[in-house]
């Protein structure tokens, strides 16, 4: 058998699944190929010249690498195929991206022949995924007097690569398709439980929505040939959740356009729209693929004669709709006006926020990042050649108002911002390359982060970046056959770029499946760091982090560099006094109630909170930071004292050091080093010299928001709200209850603490619990099942030596066993704890479920349909979130509690408590508390 008959045998099985033949990457294939295509009477000839033509890889896969020096073979004239001219050759070269073809098409351009140097000069100005390497040969070229390598600096330093392409289309015709309504999670565009088949683009697709959806999607095309299909999210956000840039592709596959016709199944161009606009995480990715995101507000807040809302009976905004964009609904963009037009050019509303010249440069180029290369490159051609640049790229929007002081997000851009004029100070608004600290990867979206880097010809991390890591959290609690095939894979891919990685491709150190954030969390060692994750959560309590898709990602890892506006920011105080009963996340949650109450409109949506959260350190605070992604603010702050950051830094080096002792740390000593830079800032704040991180008093919010821990007197859930009436107001994370409100009649069928959101001090919150039972019941039964899993190893390790985690054996009826791990997922629970392996578990919804129509209480963050459960034909799955105490608490119970019988559970145990800081003197120069 070979590759080659390996390979037809995997496409039959392919047709019976309703795909085409999958993509290659693999060099030693494609080299079975070229054999067969130089052999005229090969039976496989005519099949293999289109596997290699339209079915092979670009960027640095092994596979591109062989393709490209076969097509140079053919442009020497060494190899001669009839359907390969010379010609076409260069013209298939120009679509693999960079990687082997740059190296082709340099080696061709600086050669001696003259004819064949000019036409790969030809080519070469078209590209823009050139490294330092690919930039150092032509610079050394043209100082060596090559005409070739001058001609081709010249146009790169003009950005013809740029200018030379199609402007945007003056009308965008559409047509709309609801999705569906209130808030689209990217659930629903890529589903958790299908996320390892990410990079199986094809094969993804076939799970976005529904079978249904997709026919429909298919039909309008056909009634409208010269439309393009918007996917809309009626009455609601486009894309809340996660980052998820499979959703995006999923969408582009579906209605986008094919950016090569030799590159299958990658698409861009998509237009997406909600009556709330996009979520910030989501329009981040849009602009990845070049597309189009906008904001309808087609549905406004009825008003009283006094212009005050009207409220339905459940105390909910009544909307009136403005506008109607029914599936079906023909529309189209005036993109120079930026407006949205009916059929008959009719104005509906002012788009201008998704016609920036910044997006409309994504649009123009096909993506974000081809524009991040192409400013690279044009800035490298002028400097060699000793000329200007020329003015072709819209300049980065620099706000800065004289008087004005900066918040903390504001202070944080300024310092780490490049490209911008020393001694001008930027104020949000401004658009601004800036410097990436710390980047985080994920096993779901990690392979499609690869492939990114494979694309955009990228081959070792960025020394820009402080420090990187990539995740075994998302796939941890099932080793199972998709697993086993795709984790070690990425592993090994990290590992050669230059990540820390969880798991070492040598086996060498114990696989580490710790929830990623909580890692990010520990490796960020300065307030003053930009940290960008391939995940909604990242929301670190030290520093600004943003979770981002896996190109945003892809593309901080090969150039320490992200390109974003400065968010403004909302203001968030405590006053008050928590009561002794209380939980800090009861708090989290009231902070999202009270500014409903305050303000009515959720001031956070696409804004920075910075939360003047004081005295908690990193690890508790992370609760707080890791919500505001349900908040669905862009970014968190945490503003802390002085003594309690330096609290934090000392854990956190704690922390990095237990991860070097595993043997985790890499050849650049990337671990080493972050421990170093924790030492200089701790010595910073101690001698006064550049104390925490705080903003200027005399900063600009767009809101403050005052949380008043006097009125927080219950426990708190969030909830569904499955049955609402109004579809939009369900799986939102707007509906804060308190316990009472249950009547302690809410029938529960699973508690899971877990997830990012809990943290050592939760898991000794479930011990002190069991052991006050066991002491006034003489034992502990639960009435539904528990799910119990730690966000990291160093946790258990720190509950063993304390004690703790002996009392979790003790009443556990599951634990973990790494040297066995589970091979299948768990469908249906007992009623026992269970201790599973460190990781997301039923938060990440792609490998342990709840079963069918459950209500689950969880510590966790997601409440969306079909995420942690799914409907049954009888009843439809909900997923309340609370504190720990009260989930532990309803699994024993069976149900929620009344407020006395949660007192009575919690008196005596030393919950997560918060005090707003104090008020820091004026004349210090440090404070310590």
């Amino acid at each position: 058998m070979s590759l080659y008959t390996d390979y037809l045998t995997e496409i039959e099985t392919r047709k019976g699944e309703g795909l085409h033949p999958k993509p290659i990457d693999d060099g030693a294939l494609v080299a079975e190929l070229i054999e067969q295509i130089k052999d005229e009477g090969n039976a496989y000839r005519e099949d293999s010249l289109k596997f290699f033509i339209y079915n092979t890889l670009p960027g640095t896969t092994p596979a591109a690498g062989v393709k490209a020096k076969f097509l140079k073979e053919i442009i020497l004239g060494e190899a001669k195929v009839a359907e390969i001219t010379p010609d076409f050759a260069f013209e298939l070269l120009s679509h693999m991206k960079g990687g082997p073809s740059m190296e082709v098409l340099l080696d061709l351009a600086l050669g001696a022949d003259a004819d064949i140097a000019a036409k790969a000069g030809e080519v070469l100005k078209t590209q823009v995924f050139l490294y330092d390497a690919d930039m150092a040969r032509l610079a050394d070229a043209y100082k060596a007097g090559n005409t070739v390598a001058k001609d081709v600096l010249e146009s790169y330093a003009k950005a013809e690569f740029f200018t030379k392409l199609p402007d945007i289309e003056e009308e965008v015709k559409l047509v709309t398709y609801i999705a569906a309504e209130g808030d689209i999670s990217t659930d629903l565009l890529s589903p958790g439980n299908q996320a390892h088949s990410r990079s199986d683009r094809e094969l993804h697709g076939k799970c976005m929505i529904s079978e249904t959806a997709q026919k429909e999607i298919e039909a309008l095309k056909l009634q409208h040939p010269d439309k393009r299909v918007m996917l809309i999210a009626e009455k609601g956000t486009m894309g809340v959740g996660s980052s998820r840039m499979s959703g995006v592709n999923n969408v582009a596959l579906w209605t986008g356009k094919p950016t090569s016709p030799y590159v299958p199944f990658v698409n861009y161009a998509p237009v997406v729209a909600g009556t709330n606009g996009i979520s910030p995480i989501f329009l981040t990715t849009v602009g990845v693929t070049g597309g189009i995101g906008l904001d309808l507000k087609n549905w406004v807040k009825k008003t009283d004669a006094d212009g005050k809302p009207v409220l339905n009976n459940e105390g909910n905004p009544v909307l009136e709709q403005k506008y109607s964009v029914a599936t079906g609904t023909v529309l189209k963009i005036d993109t120079k006006a930026k407006k949205l037009l009916s059929e008959d050019g009719e104005e509906l509303v002012d788009v201008s926020s998704a016609f920036t010249a910044p997006k409309v440069e994504f649009m123009k180029a096909g993506s974000s990042y081809a524009v991040v290369f192409g400013k690279k490159l044009q800035t490298f051609a002028a400097e060699t050649l000793g000329v200007e640049a020329a003015p072709v790229f819209a300049p980065s929007k620099e706000v800065s108002i004289e008087g004005q002081g900066l918040t903390a997000v504001e202070k944080i851009f300024n310092a780490n911002a490049v490209g911008v004029e020393k001694g001008k100070t930027l104020h949000a608004g401004s658009d601004v390359r800036v410097k990436v600290n710390i980047v985080g990867s994920q096993d779901t979206t990690g392979l499609m982060t690869a492939q990114e880097l494979e694309s955009m010809a990228a081959t070792v991390i960025s020394p820009v970046v402080d420090g990187a890591y990539q995740s075994g959290c998302h796939t941890a609690s099932v080793w199972d056959k998709k697993a086993q095939a795709n984790i070690p894979k990425l592993m090994s891919f990290m590992n050669n770029f230059g990540v820390v990685t969880a798991r070492d491709p040598k086996g060498e150190y114990h696989a580490m499946t710790d929830v990623i954030h909580k890692v990010l969390n520990d490796i960020t060692v300065s307030d003053w760091d930009i940290i960008v994750g391939g995940d909604s959560h990242t929301r670190m309590s030290k520093g600004v982090a943003f979770g981002a898709d896996s190109g945003t990602v892809a593309l901080a890892l090969a150039t320490g560099e992200a390109t974003m506006p400065i968010p403004e920011s909302v203001k968030v105080t405590f006053k008050g006094q928590m009561k002794d009963y209380m939980d800090f996340r009861d708090v989290v949650h009231a902070t999202q109630a009270q500014m409903l109450q305050q303000f009515g409109d959720n001031v956070f949506q696409g804004r920075i909170i910075e939360v003047h959260i004081g005295t908690l350190l990193a690890d508790q605070a992370f609760t707080f930071t890791d919500w505001t992604a349900e908040m669905k603010a862009k970014a968190s702050i945490c503003i802390s004292n002085d003594d309690v950051l330096i609290g934090s830094l000392e854990l956190a080096k704690s922390r990095i050091q237990v991860m070097i002792n595993k043997g985790m740390d890499n050849e650049a000593k990337t671990l080493q080093g972050l421990i170093d830079k924790a030492d200089k800032r701790i010595a910073e704040i101690q001698s006064g010299a550049k104390p925490a991180l705080k903003p200027d008093a005399n900063a600009k919010y767009f809101a403050e928001v005052v949380v008043d821990l006097d009125l927080i007197d219950e426990p708190m859930i969030a909830d569904p709200d499955v049955n609402n009436a109004d579809v939009s107001r369900r799986y939102t994370h707007d509906t804060i209850r308190p316990v009472s409100y249950y009547g302690a009649e809410k029938k529960v069928d699973l508690g899971f603490v877990g997830s990012c959101m809990v943290h050592k001090g939760d898991m000794k919150i479930v011990a002190q619990m069991l052991k006050n039972l066991e002491k006034e019941k003489g034992k502990v039964e639960f009435n539904a099942p528990l799910v119990v899993a730690a966000p990291t190893y160093n946790i258990i390790d720190e509950l063993k030596a304390e004690g703790d985690w002996d009392i979790l054996q003790k009443y556990s009826g599951f634990e973990f066993d790494d040297l066995f791990p589970k091979a299948e997922a768990r469908k249906e629970y007992e009623n026992i704890m269970y201790l599973e392996r460190p990781g997301c578990n039923l938060c990440m919804g792609n490998q342990e479920k709840a079963a069918k129509g459950d209500t689950v209480l969880a510590t966790s963050t997601r409440l969306f349909q079909g995420r942690v459960v799914e409907d049954s034909a009888e009843k439809k799955g909900e997923s309340l979130l609370a504190s720990t105490p009260v989930v532990v608490l309803s699994a024993i119970l069976g149900r929620t509690p009344t407020l006395d019988e949660y007192k009575k559970a919690v008196e005596g145990i030393d919950l997560t408590k918060f005090a707003p800081p104090l008020e820091k003197p004026a004349d210090a120069k440090s404070v310590h508390f």
